[in-house]
Formats: C-alpha cells, structure tokens, sequence
C-alpha cells in the first residue's frame, strides 16, 4: 500500500464534523478548492442520521440501462474484478460509484446484497449518481448517498480506478472523501492533519457571531461588534 500523509486515526477524528464543516475548513487549509472538490446536486440518504463517513476511495463505472453485451462470464468476471478492488486496502474506504447511463439511476447497484458485501470488504458507504434500494436491509452502519429507485435493471460494472464524477464531485483512486446527508468532498491528503485546527479556529469565530445574534437586544450595532470581534480571533 501506499503510504500516506494521515493515519486511520485522523479520518476518525474528522467524522466527528459534518460535511459542510469540513468544506468550511477547506476553504481556510486550502482556499483554491473553495470552488470545487464537493457534490453539487442532492441526493436520497439511506440513513440521514448516522455519523458521517470519511476514507480513501474506491471509485467505479457502472450502467444499468441495457445488457452489457458480454457473456455471462464476463459479466461475472468484472463483478469480480471490482469486489477484488474494493477489496485492496489497508483501511475502510468509501466507495464513489458513477452510473455513466444516460438516465443515471435506472438500475440499482446498491441493495441488501452489495452493501453486505462491500461492508464485509471493509467499505463504509457509497456515494453515487446511481439507484439504491432494499432502504429497509441495508447493511447496518454503511451509508448510501444515491438516487432511490426499486430495480437493479440491466446493471453491471463498466470499469474501476479510473477517475470518476459523481454530482459535479471528480474523485480519482485512494483520495480522501467524506460524506454525510449533506453530500461529500474529497479532502486533499497533506490538509487532513489541518482540518481539526482550522475547524477549531472556525467555531471560535463563529461563536461570537452567534452568541452575540442570539441576545435579545441584538440589533445592526450588535452584528458589526460582533463582526470586528470574530475577525480579531486568530
């Protein structure tokens, strides 16, 4: 395996924040990416209240709209290929799946049986443009972000470690994603490290704003106050 920058323990610690409070200390670790890097569009949440999701991702191609065209065996054979993928790891992951349908969505990939699978594979979850089903049998504790449908269709898998784009989010092999109801972003690897600092730093800042809006004679007064008082935390 590759080595990398962070250690299990500091993907742990993040899922301790949302999604939108690790986009928000991305904006301040690594301001280029304020602009991208994170899903743009909204999805159906297998379980909106469980914790969120953070790993190294496994990323895929699949369609559902029409056979594959290859043998049964074939078919069979890159099924396989992508479960040997996924199952190339030396810590938990989370899968990005691209459905390259024209109709993304069609068939689902993600149901009881898969998300089994993947779970037992050492995957987290999934995000993906894609269909899940089966809500009620899901494996316990993997998260799905996808489209709710109640067919698999004619899916199959296309393809595996090649970049993919699911929702406006390009997500290449092994980079850092973390998900929850709100959706993802990809973390780059050298600012996981960073994130619990400027997320710290953020709060601070925030705190101010917010006790100050919540007292009763808060007013325009009390907000710049506030304001010139959040920008002086450092």
């Amino acid at each position: 395996m590759v080595a990398r920058p962070y250690t299990q323990a500091d993907l742990d610690a993040l899922c301790a924040w949302d999604t939108p409070t690790i986009c928000n200390a991305l904006e301040l670790v690594v301001p280029a990416r304020r602009g991208h890097g994170f899903t743009v569009r909204t999805f159906d949440c297998a379980h909106p209240s469980m914790p969120p999701i953070c790993g190294p991702a496994r990323v895929g191609t699949i369609r559902a709209q029409f056979p594959s065209g290859r043998t049964k065996e074939a078919d069979r054979a890159s099924r396989i290929g992508w479960y040997e993928y996924v199952a190339n790891t030396d810590m938990p992951t989370v899968v990005v799946l691209q459905d390259l349908d024209d109709v993304p969505g069609t068939g689902a990939f993600w149901g009881e049986v898969n998300t089994n699978v993947h779970k037992g594979l050492k995957a987290l979850g999934c995000v993906t443009n894609g269909s899940i089903r089966d809500l009620d049998m899901v494996a316990p504790g993997f998260q799905l972000l996808g489209i709710i449908n109640p067919s698999h269709a004619y899916v199959h898998v296309v393809d595996w470690g090649r970049p993919v784009t699911v929702h406006g989010m390009q997500v290449v092999h092994d980079e850092v994603v973390h998900a929850d109801r709100h959706g993802a972003v990809t973390i780059p690897a050298d600012a996981v490290k960073a994130l619990p600092a400027a997320i710290d730093l953020l709060s601070r800042k925030e705190a101010v704003i917010l006790e100050m809006a919540k007292r009763p004679d808060f007013d325009i007064g009390k907000l710049r106050e506030a304001l010139a008082k959040s920008d002086d935390i450092h």
